[in-house]
C-alpha cells in the first residue's frame, strides 16, 4: 500500500482495500440493434455502450482509403442523485473532454487504416453514476467494438487484424493520505488527487489524466498511483476478454 503521509487508512465507503476494485460485469448483446452492445457495470455505476458501424468517414478523411472511431458521452438526467437537465442547448466542457477521452482511447485498438472507409460511433450513455463514469465508458466500450469488428470478420467485411490490443480504463486517487483505486463518487468527491488512465494490458500508456486538487504531490505518490492502475489495467482486459470468450462460445 502506498501513503503520501504514513499512518493507518481510512475505511473506504464500500468497504474494499485500497488496492482493489469493485466488481465488474458485462452484459453483452444489451440492446439488440447495434453491430456491438454492452451493459457495464462497475460497482454502482452503470453505463450503455453502443458500437455503431457506418459507411462513411468524416470530409477530412474521405478519399484516403482509412476509417475513424469516434465516441458520445451522456448522463441520463436521473443517473445521479437529484435530477440533472439533458444537455439540449450545446454540450458542456465536462461532456467535450470526456468524449474525446474515450474516442482517443478506443483508437488506439483499432488498425484505422485496415478498417477502410467507414466510422464506428461508440455512443456512451451513462445509467447510474457512482464515480468512474468515464473510464467505465472506455472499459465498456472496447467490449462493444469488439463485438462489432468481430461481426464484421464473421461476415468477412473485414481482417481480424482490425482489432489491437484491448484498452481499459481506471480511477486512482490519493484519500485522506491513501492511494485509492477506483474511486466511487464520495472518494472522487473528496480526493486530493484525481488520476484516470487508459492503456493495455502489457503496461502501455493510452491515455493520462492528472491533477491535484489541492497540494501538490510527490513523484513518488505518481509513481505509485501509475502502477497500480496499470496493474488494474491488465486486470480489466483480462475481464474483457472473458467477455468476449463466453459470448463466443454462445455463453
Amino acid at each position: 500500500m502506498i501513503t503520501e503521509h504514513p499512518g493507518p487508512g481510512t475505511q473506504r465507503p464500500d468497504g474494499r482495500q485500497n488496492d482493489q476494485l469493485r466488481p465488474v460485469t458485462f452484459t453483452l448483446d444489451y440492446v439488440a440493434y447495434p453491430e456491438g452492445s454492452v451493459l457495464v457495470q462497475m460497482g454502482e455505476t452503470r453505463v450503455l455502450c453502443n458500437a455503431s458501424v457506418a459507411q462513411e468517414v468524416p470530409v477530412w478523411l474521405e478519399g484516403r482509403g482509412s476509417g475513424w472511431l469516434t465516441a458520445t458521452y451522456a448522463m441520463l438526467p436521473r443517473s445521479t442523485h437529484t435530477r440533472r437537465p439533458r444537455e439540449t442547448d450545446g454540450l458542456g466542457g465536462r461532456t467535450q473532454e470526456i468524449r474525446r477521452l474515450i474516442g482517443r482511447s478506443l483508437r488506439a485498438a483499432l488498425n484505422l487504416d485496415l478498417l477502410g472507409e467507414r466510422m464506428i460511433v461508440v455512443d456512451c450513455d451513462v445509467l447510474q453514476a457512482d464515480g468512474g463514469t468515464r473510464t467505465a465508458s472506455v472499459t465498456g466500450g472496447y467490449v462493444a467494438v469488439a463485438l462489432a469488428i468481430r461481426c464484421m470478420v464473421v461476415e468477412e467485411i473485414l481482417s481480424p487484424g482490425v482489432l489491437l490490443d484491448p484498452v481499459a480504463a481506471v480511477s486512482v486517487g490519493l484519500v485522506d493520505g491513501d492511494v485509492r483505486l477506483d474511486l466511487c463518487y464520495e472518494e472522487d468527491r473528496d480526493a486530493s488527487v484525481d488520476l484516470n488512465l487508459a492503456g493495455t494490458a502489457d503496461g502501455r500508456l493510452v491515455e493520462l489524466q492528472g491533477t491535484a486538487e489541492g497540494a501538490p504531490f510527490s513523484r513518488d505518490t505518481l509513481d505509485g498511483m501509475l502502477a497500480l492502475g496499470q496493474r488494474s489495467i491488465h486486470h480489466l482486459v483480462r475481464q474483457q476478454q472473458e467477455a468476449l470468450a463466453r459470448h463466443r462460445a454462445g455463453g
